[in-house]
């Protein structure tokens, strides 16, 4: 009997401990939730707290403005990074501009081609960002590690299955925008010839160094104006048409979406799965994935010399064909793989802002700015994401991803349209099939446009 009373009073002591227990996790909880919760409502910038953040955005533009900011790539960086994400975390926050006019992407783009345009960015600023992103390589250095760290994720079976018939979403991106540019021409009174080629074939041409230049000399050769009378008319077209695909690639992003069966999330076609790699971040790797990225791009300039393909087309050959082979080890696979993502995630943004003041000129945009040209314009780009879009659904591919790589990269200004297409329509893992269709396209494109000359 006192037996089974002491253990009735031992159990009541121990359900009161429980109780007391629960009740102090339950004060707990009530406690910590709201600061939970204000955690998560913490604004931040870059993974900055925005009051932090904004100290950092004053001291740029202190620097920039009394202009003492460093020379070289430290102050290119630095104010590329900061006020890219700056107008980036506008555009990603702004209602319809961050719905359908391609977000943060089209927003660093153009938010600093018109600091340029009104000068309000000083004169040596624009000069230093232009030289970093041209003769210094940062464009080249980012794109390198793209491709690289994308195509050596790749699933090596299905990268062999794609093989050659990536051509047939290409074909039908031209065939698409040659048709839709005759129709809206007769319609808003352009010839075939002004509708072809002066505007569809300039836009589809790979950009302005692989398209537009050399498509000038092809017309000068044969209509006897000199190049640069071309240039001035081709720019426009090529602006204009760049501003487009940003945001038809926003859009197909949304469409994504809405209709699941349409995309495959970044995957070209069924079964193309990235190769899986470690989830942890190591630093060895990542010097490893660096070295690599910088390699395969020296060994496609080198090649370049002797092939006549251009550099970018050689080096996603060749990156291609030892990823087929298998012959990496892991750790280089990794680190390639890993370099990628972190460039990606790091420096989109202030790449964009840097394609802003470099290579956008928003002048000829707004000078291009009639009816009938915005709507033949228009056209070109439309049709080149329809055709695309159908011809790859008709070989396997998604058609969004079609669309996007086959069509919209082959209608913007090449390497750096390439990088605001994908950015915006959250897709950066496809820029090895973008390069494709501006380089390898713009190569076709240019042969076309020989041909059409003397049947014109």
């Amino acid at each position: 009997m006192a037996k089974a009373l002491e253990t009735q009073q031992r159990n009541r002591r121990e359900q009161n401990s429980m109780e007391a227990l629960e009740r102090t996790v339950k004060k707990q909880s009530l406690h910590t939730l709201p600061e939970e919760s204000k955690q998560k409502r913490k604004v931040s910038v870059f993974h900055i707290p925005l009051p932090i953040f904004a100290v950092v955005l004053l001291l740029t533009l202190a620097a920039v403005f009394t202009e003492t900011l460093p020379a070289g790539m430290i102050g290119s960086l630095l104010i590329m990074m900061v006020i890219g994400e700056t107008f980036g975390w506008i555009g990603d926050r702004t209602p319809i501009v961050k719905s359908y006019l391609g977000g943060g992407a089209i927003v660093a783009i153009f938010g600093s081609a018109y600091l340029v345009y009104s000068g309000i960015l000083p004169d040596t600023m624009v000069t230093q960002v232009d030289e970093f992103m041209t003769t210094g390589g940062f464009l080249d250095f980012y794109i390198a590690a793209l491709i690289t760290g994308s195509i050596l994720g790749m699933n090596s079976q299905m990268l062999v299955k794609i093989g050659l018939r990536y051509f047939a979403p290409i074909f039908g991106a031209i065939a698409g925008a040659v048709l839709f540019a005759a129709i809206i021409g007769q319609i808003v009174g352009f010839t075939l010839q002004d509708a072809v080629l002066v505007i569809t074939l300039p836009i589809m041409g790979g950009g302005m160094g692989a398209g537009a230049v050399p498509m000038a000399q092809v017309y000068s050769e044969f209509l006897g104006q000199p190049a640069s009378y071309y240039i001035s008319i081709l720019v426009p077209a090529l602006a204009l048409g760049n501003v487009f695909a940003i945001v038809m690639a926003s859009m197909l992003h949304k469409l994504g979406q809405r209709v699941p069966t349409l995309t495959g999330n970044g995957k070209l076609m069924d079964g193309f799965e990235e190769t899986k790699t470690t989830t942890t971040f190591d630093l060895k790797k990542l010097g490893v994935g660096v070295l690599a990225a910088m390699l395969f791009f020296t060994v496609g300039q080198l090649l370049g010399v002797i092939l006549p393909i251009h550099p970018y087309a050689i080096m996603i050959l060749l990156v291609a064909a030892v990823k087929i082979m298998n012959l990496l080890p892991s750790t280089i696979v990794e680190g390639a793989s890993q370099w990628y993502q972190f460039v990606a995630k790091a420096f989109t943004l202030a790449l964009l802002f840097g394609i802003g003041v470099a290579y956008t000129d928003l002048g000829a945009v707004l000078n291009a700015l009639t009816l009938q040209y915005v709507l033949i314009v228009f056209g070109v780009v439309g049709g080149a994401m329809l055709g695309a879009g159908i011809i790859g659904r008709l070989v396997g591919f998604y058609p969004i991803e079609s669309s996007i790589t086959a069509g919209l990269c082959m209608a913007n200004m090449g390497g750096t349209g390439d990088v605001a297409v994908l950015s915006a329509a959250k897709r950066m893992q496809l820029m090895p099939f973008a390069q494709i269709a501006s380089r390898l396209g713009g190569a076709v494109i240019l042969l076309l446009a020989g041909l059409l000359m003397s049947f014109f």
